[in-house]
């Protein structure tokens, strides 16, 4: 037990340093570097979100606690945007504002997992995970995974039922997948819902990568029938919305575990910071379509949006109102393949003080049907 001067077993190991080893060879490495190991992008957010945007005359007690559960306008931003993607009507008290996805992850490992739990990390992953389950005391078990899955007769399932133990009571899976890009496919994820109902385990989704892919994905994971019982997702707006510094993320999943996680976070964080909410939740203004502009499909079509210096663009579509929930930061692409992070040199960093997964390669063509960010290159020099 810990006295004076000792300190708690679980903190042992942990630190600040997470990627300082890495820094002499970015030192030493000849060319650009591309940081995918930080966690802020080099854009800005949309105007209406930044924090100077935010002001009292425009939300009464700005600097006040705001409801554990989160603001009501980010609460309902944040339910359109998920009917909108995948035409599911979440049940309000299913969903939770969370200081960002970190903090987020932290609260839902506290009120799912006791120490001595195991939790299954498919490898290589995030490192903050694994110190994530270290300071909740649970062990962390690595499974080689995510560099394997194109390997002559590697059986993902059979991997993953070789890491579990009667100790194990949850996995992790980050799709798409930081640091390799790789999304995973229909197979892949109906044998992670097979070892998770054979073994009453829990699904920690962590889709904080969702908006830089640009190849067809499999549905979420809390989408299945097979899963959606026992998953618990868990979103942010640092990556696609370039609010890292906003700490805005948000998590859903059952009932009966959003209790728990909600009673976690009111003795954690008690709640996400009230201006930042306010931020996440605002709307992008409209441009007006301007008469006698060029047709599009016999409609008159927009103006092109002027692009501020950041290289933001907040074009919504027709018939939609847009948030910066709603819309991503950067600008929309699609391309038909996922890379791993050695093939193509990306902009952005990303939050969360980890490697920006390399979940996409940028390119030119038609949008999307979803709201994709493009990115474009630029490199570190510092």
């Amino acid at each position: 037990m810990p006295r004076h001067p000792s300190l708690a077993a679980t903190a042992e190991g942990l630190s600040d340093a997470v990627y300082s080893a890495l820094a002499a060879r970015m030192r030493e490495a000849p060319g650009p570097i591309y940081p995918l190991h930080v966690g802020d992008t080099w854009l800005e957010p949309l105007p209406a979100a930044r924090a100077e945007a935010q002001r009292t005359a425009d939300h009464p007690r700005l600097h006040n606690y705001a409801p554990v559960q989160g603001e009501p306008a980010l609460l309902a931003a944040i339910r359109r945007r998920i009917l909108a993607r995948h035409g599911f009507d979440l049940d309000p008290a299913c969903l939770q504002v969370v200081p960002g996805a970190t903090t987020g992850l932290a609260i839902v490992v506290a009120a799912l997992l006791d120490p001595g739990d195991e939790l299954l990390l498919p490898s290589p992953f995030w490192p903050l995970i694994r110190g994530i389950a270290t300071t909740r005391g649970c062990p962390a078990v690595e499974v080689p995974f995510f560099t394997r899955l194109d390997d002559p007769g590697f059986d993902a399932e059979a991997a993953l039922e070789r890491a579990v133990t009667p100790r194990t009571a949850a996995l992790y899976v980050n799709s798409p997948h930081n640091p390799t890009g790789r999304v995973l496919p229909e197979p892949v994820v109906a044998a992670v819902a097979r070892v998770a109902r054979r073994h009453d385990l829990w699904v920690l989704a962590d889709a904080a990568y969702e908006d830089l892919a640009y190849a067809a994905a499999a549905p979420p994971l809390w989408r299945r029938a097979d899963l959606a019982e026992r998953t618990i997702a868990v979103h942010t707006c640092s990556k696609s919305h370039a609010l890292a510094g906003a700490r805005v993320g948000w998590v859903h999943g059952p009932p009966a575990a959003m209790r728990a996680i909600r009673g976690v976070q009111t003795f954690n964080a008690y709640c996400a910071a009230r201006p930042m909410q306010c931020s996440s939740g605002r709307r992008a203004p409209w441009r007006k379509a301007t008469p006698g502009r060029r047709k599009r499909g016999g409609s008159t079509a927009r103006p092109a949006p002027r692009r501020p210096p950041c290289s933001v663009s907040h074009r919504p579509r027709q018939g939609r109102s847009s948030s910066s929930m709603l819309r991503p930061s950067c600008n929309r692409a699609s391309s038909s393949t996922t890379s791993s992070s050695a093939a193509w040199k990306p902009a952005c960093s990303s939050p969360r003080g980890e490697p920006r997964a390399a979940t996409t390669r940028p390119g030119r063509g038609s949008a999307s049907p979803q709201f994709l960010p493009r990115i474009s290159p630029a490199p570190w020099s510092g």
